[in-house]
């Protein structure tokens, strides 16, 4: 670095609620990054900006430099716009595992970079993994290897890419400033914009199930990540998904493995079709392979219903080492040891469904992780037989919980009893899509 700060004054600076300029904001990221300045420091500075707010130049400083921190992958040999989908995290969001084969059948280029699940949302690493042999932790080489010959690749994140934004998280999670929409935008789009991408469709949730849990507070950064992706240069949409319930029947990982290769045959819950159809057709659209969303959607549900979307996924789990076998027969996958049903204790109808003690209700039958040390079982889980607003009789199952961990039944039946509320009026649907937000400003949009 050609600058030089003073790591103190900058503290100060942010402290007093003053404005960092580009390049201080970016000294920060990158000395820290290289082990320049202590952690103790870092911290004071991430809870003066949590505390005094950043503005737009700010933002975008430290999402340039997080970016910069590692390598940005050229993807440029590789014919066409490369367009994918993050989301910002919900309980049964199985979605990318849908979209990334649909949206390369129909020949737009999908680098895939996913996470790992931590707390009450799974993560789209867990549930890969979930399938025999499958490997996602793989080189850059061996990415761009992947993404030529098949349009597609579903990777994790290697050291190469952003690193300052693992160590910042990592800082972020022990010092109470994780949910601050600078932090959380920079931490999305460094991540997406350095895996080669052209265009990115997001899914931003809210609601029990979401880290945000207003609307409101979806809608900001919504737009944050957009202006973020428009100051980049790429095209970006974003649509506000409701998190108040579950998306889809299956919650873990196999589980909801199980239920994306109905979906790719055309088959499995409404929420789910049609959410998935829609991201879908965006990124069929943005990739340039459609005049419009509507021309998308068709477009994707063509590809599910011609085979080409699901043998695209069969070639994508065989090229990165997973057994097909079980895609082609999820019967033949392996059970739980025990299972359970929680019954309802009244007759009327399902009024609400907590998505966040569901989500925890499935991490304590093993589904989930409270450490990044905890090992995942991938057949745990929860798949439920109502949705808000359905007719239940007294005694009729609600849902069914899987486990290898029997000692956790007792104590998740009751939780799951408190998440479940039972009303005699059926309750006014809720919306699963309420916004777009794009270039040109945030509107209502209904699905």
């Amino acid at each position: 670095m050609s600058t030089k700060y003073n790591i103190v004054s900058l503290i100060r600076k942010k402290r007093d609620g003053q404005s960092l300029t580009s390049d201080e904001m970016k000294y920060i990221v990158q000395a820290y990054t290289l082990n320049d300045i202590e952690d103790y420091q870092v911290s004071a500075f991430l809870m003066a900006g949590f505390l005094n707010g950043m503005n737009t130049e700010e933002s975008a400083a430290l999402t340039e430099s997080m970016l910069n921190s590692g390598i940005v992958v050229d993807l440029s040999s590789i014919p066409g716009k490369k367009v994918d989908k993050h989301s910002t995290g919900g309980v049964g969001d199985k979605l990318s595992l849908i979209l990334a084969p649909v949206v390369s059948a129909a020949g737009v280029p999908v680098p895939m970079i996913s996470g790992r699940g931590l707390g009450h949302t799974g993560g789209t690493l867990d549930k890969l993994e979930s399938i025999p042999g499958f490997y996602t932790d793989m080189n850059l080489e061996r990415y761009v290897e992947i993404i030529s010959k098949y349009n597609l690749v579903l990777a994790g994140q290697t050291k190469e890419i952003a690193p300052a934004d693992k160590k910042l998280y990592a800082l972020r999670d022990v010092t109470a400033t994780v949910e601050f929409i600078p932090y959380i935008a920079g931490s999305i789009m460094s991540k997406k914009l350095a895996e080669g991408i052209d265009a990115l469709v997001l899914d931003v949730k809210y609601g029990s199930g979401a880290f945000m849990k207003t609307i409101d507070d979806a809608i900001e950064l919504a737009e944050a990540l957009v202006r973020i992706g428009g100051q980049f240069g790429k095209r970006t949409i974003a649509y506000l998904t409701n998190m108040n319930q579950p998306l889809g029947f299956n919650i873990g990982n196999w589980l909801e493995v199980e239920e994306c290769i109905h979906a790719l045959h055309g088959d499995g819950p409404d929420d789910i079709l049609k959410l998935s159809n829609l991201l879908s057709g965006t990124m069929i659209y943005l990739g340039d392979k459609a005049g419009s969303v509507q021309e998308g959607i068709k477009m994707s549900e063509e590809v599910i219903s011609n085979g080409k979307a699901f043998q695209k996924w069969i070639d994508i789990v065989e090229e990165q080492g997973g057994d097909s076998s079980v895609i082609k027969n999820p019967e033949s996958y392996p059970k739980a040891t025990y299972e359970f049903e929680l019954q309802s204790k009244n007759e009327g109808f399902i009024r609400s469904m907590n998505s966040y003690d569901i989500g925890m209700g499935s991490l304590e039958l093993g589904a989930g992780r409270k450490t990044i040390e905890d090992v995942i079982d991938p057949v745990a889980g929860i798949s439920l037989k109502k949705k808000v607003g359905d007719k239940i009789s007294k005694g009729e199952t609600i849902l069914t919980g899987f486990t290898n961990k029997p000692a956790t039944i007792e104590a998740v039946t009751e939780l799951l009893y408190g998440a479940v509320e039972i009303s005699s009026e059926q309750p006014k649907p809720e919306r699963l899509v309420t916004h777009i937000c794009d270039s040109e400003g945030t509107r209502a949009f209904e699905l």
